[in-house]
């Protein structure tokens, strides 16, 4: 009896000691409306202040899986980011101790889900060893899942998520033609909140996936073909590699019986990781890829990392074209045309000839509405099967 009674004054204890759970400040203050608003915020870059949304919801709540599952991206995210290595490699490591709480607090299939695909994002922005394998293994235990209530997928929403970001970590990881295979499993699912951006990745695989059937295309090709944004140093780059440039054009360009030579090396290329390539460029005088003016420094610059746009790729094709065919004509083959056949680029405009050139030689291509977007960034998927396309007219040359 004495014994009941004393364990009996233990659990009281205990029970006093334990911290009450805490109340929430406002309708909003829940572990749920902090986790999606920090899942938002990841997309929109906001690092950071997602980390605070998931602090706050397992405050809230100590055994909120999909909080930790989001800690566990914004490490991956920065372990991403971490140029120093072993910043890095302390970065993954939190990862995936979040992630290994998640997976334990995650009770209910569609907990596990949200877990699940979260974890697929972890490897994929963290990148550890063998990091395709373990995304591989969280997409097949995702979809294995048969209880999964959508309607509870608060961020997610779908099942589609899964197959959607396991193609997102195959584009990642190169391996295109898998990519290709499981966006178009998101595609034949019903639509929903990642049809669009599967739809929008799946179109740049498909050129990807183009590019490559004629050709083995190089590592340096692949990290370029999966950029959103490519600059002018990575141009240099993909036309060197792919095209050989210099041993192409050195025995067909011709000034005054003598190899054109480079006057000087600007500042902001001399320690590039392209600096080899930027420099073949100069020599051959690639129009749009030439030195600019920097006000600021008052020098000519390259600027091998600013973005180039789709109307300035068209000038860069335009003129590779004139130089590999030795047709001058083609510079003013379109001048003086009083209608143009895309809606947002009037024959006045500097690079209409180019736009023109390069869309009716197969080398750029219009939106199905016929716009050339001309202002709109080159990502890198388009400009390598551009760079490809271009190859074949170098090879009957």
């Amino acid at each position: 009896m004495k014994r009941l009674i004393g364990l009996f004054i233990i659990l009281g204890l205990v029970v006093a000691c334990a911290k009450p759970k805490p109340k929430p400040v406002s309708l909003e203050d829940t572990p749920e409306h902090h986790y999606l608003q920090g899942m938002e915020l990841v997309e929109e870059g906001k690092i950071d202040q997602a980390e605070k949304r998931f602090d706050r919801a397992i405050y809230l709540d100590r055994d909120y899986a999909r909080a930790y599952a989001g800690k566990a991206l914004v490490y991956a995210i920065r372990a991403g980011m971490q140029k120093d290595r072993e910043h890095a490699a302390v970065d993954v490591e939190r990862a995936l101790e979040f992630l290994k709480k998640a997976k334990k607090k995650a009770k209910k299939d569609t907990d596990k889900f949200s877990v699940y695909v979260t974890a697929i994002r972890v490897y994929t922005e963290a990148h550890p060893s063998g990091w395709l394998d373990k995304a591989k293994e969280y997409y097949g235990d995702a979809m294995d899942l048969d209880k999964v209530d959508e309607a509870g997928l608060i961020y997610y929403q779908t099942k589609a998520a899964a197959p959607y970001f396991m193609g997102v970590a195959y584009y990642r990881a190169y391996a295109f033609r898998s990519a290709e295979n499981m966006l178009a499993k998101v595609l034949s699912m019903k639509p929903g909140k990642w049809h669009d951006k599967a739809d929008k990745l799946y179109k740049k695989v498909q050129k990807i996936v183009r590019a490559a059937a004629e050709y083995t295309i190089t590592n340096v090709a692949k990290k370029i073909a999966v950029k959103d944004r490519i600059g002018r140093g990575d141009v240099a780059a993909l036309l060197v590699d792919e095209l050989h440039l210099d041993k192409f054009f050195a025995g067909r360009i011709r000034i005054r019986s003598k190899e054109p030579k480079v006057d000087f090396i600007p500042a902001d290329v001399i320690d590039h990781m392209f600096k080899k390539e930027i420099m073949t460029v100069l020599k051959w005088h690639v129009r749009g890829l030439e030195p600019q003016y920097d006000p600021t420094t008052k020098a000519y610059l390259f600027k091998p990392d600013e973005p180039l746009t789709r109307k300035e790729l068209a000038l860069i094709l335009e003129d590779l074209l004139i130089k590999i065919t030795g047709n001058q004509s083609l510079a003013t083959k379109y001048f003086g045309m009083d209608h143009s056949p895309f809606p947002d680029v009037l024959p006045t405009v500097p690079w209409f000839n180019a736009v023109m050139n390069v869309v009716s030689r197969g080398l750029m291509e219009t939106d199905l509405s016929g716009e050339f977007r001309p202002n709109d960034y080159v990502d890198g998927a388009e400009l390598l099967l551009a760079v490809l396309k271009l190859r074949n007219v170098l090879h009957n040359y």
